[in-house]
């Protein structure tokens, strides 16, 4: 045997099943797709075996883009999961054959219960067919698995089946990515979309800050005292002036100037990188690498309020 032609035909197999899927889609499609963004109540996904994981993806995918839903076990459902299901309810049962054994025991109950029911099998002749409200016959196609039986093609054509429902879905919501980040807060890509500079900026008591009036030794001792590399420059009404960083400290040191001499005026840079406090912390992190430095000073209005680092953004998970 020739396993890499073998891993191939796998893919062929499995890209003509999607392709054969996809050109089947019509009417019905839409009809469930309505029952999906219409439904008042929740998106329950069901099926046995192979399937059944298949069902628990899908129902992940619909809750994460915006339509309440949950995976529905069918033999737990026997044993009280049922009670999960309401008549506002939409219920899509996966099933290849349309036969399997656990799904065509709680049809009936899905039913008295009131809940509209979605099927999706190959078998136009099955149970599942002939109970569900509507049903997605899908189209005939082999299965990668070289005995033709392990579900394999059929599996890939109902994942992208439920991944297409759940993604025009939340176009029809008008789904934005702010809305993705909220059901997403632990992720990376959730915290891109939801943090901002004020969640994450040393502020208050944290934050470094001199008036403009005071001996640059007094600048030096914030600066080490707060350790954020960078102090904001203001006047009496905390409007923010100018900066001093660690670098500026430095090159100071290396003139040899008399520090004790000075004032924080004398080597303020009057012209600093800020953001406001508003603005998402992945555009900070985007601004302190395009412009190759660790930290930015935050402002509300003309107000110097806080100073956000690099490694701050990087530190709660935030990878540009």
């Amino acid at each position: 045997m020739d396993r890499l032609a073998e891993g191939k035909r796998v893919f062929d197999k499995e890209i003509d099943a999607l392709i054969k899927t996809r050109d089947a889609l019509g009417d019905t499609y839409l009809q469930i797709l309505e029952l999906v963004t219409k439904c008042e109540g929740k998106v329950i996904v069901t099926g046995m075996g192979k399937p059944g994981h298949i069902a628990a993806k899908i129902a992940a995918t619909f809750a994460s883009l915006g339509t309440p839903a949950f995976h529905l076990h069918p033999a737990e459902a026997m044993h009280g999961d049922l009670g999960m299901v309401s008549a506002n309810d939409v219920v899509i049962a996966i099933s290849f054959s349309g036969e399997s054994e656990e799904i065509i025991r709680i049809l009936p109950n899905i039913k008295m219960i009131g809940a509209r029911l979605v099927g999706i099998t190959g078998n136009p002749d099955s149970i599942l067919a002939q109970e569900a409200d509507v049903v997605q016959i899908l189209p005939k196609f082999e299965e990668a698995c070289f005995l033709g039986l392990a579900p394999t093609s059929s599996t890939t054509a109902a994942l992208c089946y439920g991944d297409s429902l759940a993604v025009v879905a939340s176009a029809v919501y008008g789904f934005k990515d702010s809305d993705f980040g909220k059901f997403h807060p632990a992720g990376s890509l959730g915290k891109k979309l939801i943090l901002r500079v004020e969640d994450i900026m040393a502020q208050g008591e944290k934050n470094a800050k001199v008036h403009v009036s005071v001996p640059l030794k007094d600048a030096i001792i914030e600066l080490s005292k707060k350790g954020l590399g960078a102090l904001s420059v203001v006047d009496d009404d905390d409007n923010l002036l100018g900066i001093i960083t660690d670098g500026d400290l430095r090159r100071q040191l290396e003139k040899g100037v008399d520090i004790y001499s000075l004032k924080v005026e004398n080597i303020m840079s009057t012209d600093p990188y800020t953001i406001r406090k508003e603005r998402l912390a992945i555009e900070a992190l985007k601004v302190m690498k395009h412009r190759n430095i660790s930290c930015l000073l935050v402002t509300e209005g003309t107000k110097a309020i806080g100073t956000i680092r690099l490694q701050d953004i990087i530190g709660v998970g935030i990878i540009g």
